[in-house]
């Protein structure tokens, strides 16, 4: 009994101490009902769409309109410099459209507009440079009859632009040839000052004379101008009626016409370099596309 009633005793107490501190409030728990951080992160998403929607100088969405192409891809299809630097150009207020200067970037340009950069009117055209390891029996002259064909035959396919090569080459001239629709660049390697260098594979039909072979490499007259040689020797391992010729004229006549002054007749001549380019993995018949660095070299020459 004393046990029970001791029981009874410490439970009564403990009981009673406990349900006033269960009353009190807990500021643990009125914090944790607060939420006012939710609100003020919905109010911050607000405000960025607000920013968004209310950016400066953003250009309103507009149908597009067919074969229409930004301005910037337009200048660098017509050659005049890459996408990056007509970025530039444009800002900088030197690229006009149809007479009215354009800074915005992204601007279209549909078809029929006129667009003058840097003071020249642009073609949308883009430039091609493709070439070629010419075989036998293919001649750039179109006035040769049926019995020959044509060198654009090889590179047909190769774009739907208008090409021509640069210089001219009979039937038993084989090697380099550079086909363009570039009017500016056919015009720089035919001009007779120009000064990019291109060596030929000559075979004769007798061995060349020392002599001789001296007498090309000081430069000759012929029909009244002055032939400048930059070098001519023997090929190594070769016969001595085997040479490789380097001089800056495109036209192969005038190689021909060398060793024709000397009372030698040309068997076959072979360009193996054109203005730093060369026959590297260009089997004979085949063409290929130059790389940007290819065209830039060229245009540098």
């Amino acid at each position: 009994m004393n046990k029970n009633d001791g029981n009874k005793r410490g439970s009564g107490p403990r009981a009673n101490s406990s349900r006033p501190s269960s009353n009190k409030p807990k500021p643990a728990m009125q914090k944790r009902a607060q939420g006012p951080k939710k609100v003020k992160t919905i109010v911050k998403v607000a405000d960025t769409t607000d920013k968004v929607e209310k950016k400066p100088n953003q250009a309103p969405k507009r149908p597009k309109v067919k074969d229409e192409i930004r301005l910037n891809k337009y200048i660098s299809n017509s050659g005049a410099c890459s996408r990056r630097d007509a970025d530039i150009y444009i800002q900088s207020g030197t690229v006009k459209v149809n007479g009215i200067p354009v800074t915005e970037m992204g601007y279209m340009v549909k078809p029929g507009d006129v667009v003058n950069f840097d003071g020249s009117v642009l073609t949308p055209e883009k430039k091609v440079y493709i070439l070629l390891n010419k075989p036998k029996n293919f001649t750039t002259a179109l006035d040769e009859g049926q019995e020959y064909r044509n060198v654009l035959e090889l590179v047909k396919g190769s774009t739907t632009s208008k090409i021509a090569p640069i210089g001219r080459m009979d039937k038993n001239t084989t090697g380099l040839l550079l086909f363009t629709n570039d009017t500016d660049m056919i015009r720089k390697f035919t001009l007779p000052s120009q000064k990019s260098s291109k060596i030929y594979q000559v075979s004769l039909d007798k061995n060349l004379k020392f002599e001789d072979l001296e007498k090309i490499n000081k430069g000759l007259v012929l029909d009244g101008h002055r032939v400048f040689v930059e070098d001519v020797s023997y090929i190594e391992g070769e016969a001595k009626s085997e040479i490789g010729i380097q001089l800056r004229s495109a036209n192969v006549k005038v190689v021909r016409s060398i060793f024709e002054n000397f009372s030698y007749d040309v068997l076959r001549i072979d360009r193996v370099a054109f203005a730093g380019l060369t026959k590297k993995n260009l089997p004979r018949g085949n063409w290929r596309l130059l790389t940007d660095q290819e065209i830039i070299n060229l245009k540098n020459v």
